[in-house]
């Protein structure tokens, strides 16, 4: 298996960054998971300063912090997912979204990369003494939850997306 490298989006990344978002509009995909809606940023700097923004937010009952990652395949430099960490649950987050948020790139999917991405920002997750993080992913989503699984995720009820309207599962992953 290859070895991952996960960083945090700079400018350092930009070339790769387009690269890796348009794989997802080539492929005729409407959102990157884990990237903040960076699929609707033509401007990468733009993007930047949205996240930056997000980093340095105050927690709040509606707002967290969080930070987003790419992670980067070692070998050839190439990023193949996005991984957004939020510092802590809002009430909103609790229904739906999580402390986590994931995607790898339609190319990459199936290799087990998602599996390595959210044990990697686990890691980080434990740097922040977060005790316990909540994912949730789309019902259907089988693989998104198989990554979960991998990573001790255990399903504890379900819940539901308002935005696309579907029926998530809702996992924890105990980080003590």
């Amino acid at each position: 298996m290859c070895e991952l490298l996960l960083v945090e989006a700079s400018k350092k990344y930009e070339r790769q960054a387009m690269v890796y978002r348009q794989d997802y509009i080539s492929h005729g995909e409407k959102h990157i998971n884990g990237s903040s809606g960076f699929i609707h940023y033509q401007d990468y700097d733009e993007w930047l300063r949205k996240i930056e923004l997000e980093k340095c937010k105050e927690a709040s009952q509606e707002d967290t912090p969080a930070t987003t990652y790419f992670t980067i395949r070692k070998e050839d430099n190439k990023i193949i997912g996005s991984i957004q960490l939020r510092h802590h649950l809002t009430e909103e987050l609790k229904k739906d979204g999580g402390n986590i948020g994931y995607g790898i790139c339609p190319s990459e999917r199936g290799k087990g990369y998602g599996t390595q991405q959210l044990a990697l920002v686990l890691l980080q997750a434990r740097a922040l003494q977060i005790q316990k993080v909540m994912i949730s992913c789309d019902k259907s989503n089988r693989a998104s939850a198989k990554v979960a699984i991998n990573n001790g995720g255990i399903l504890s009820g379900e819940g539901f997306d308002e935005e696309s309207e579907t029926i998530t599962e809702i996992y924890w992953i105990d980080l003590l």
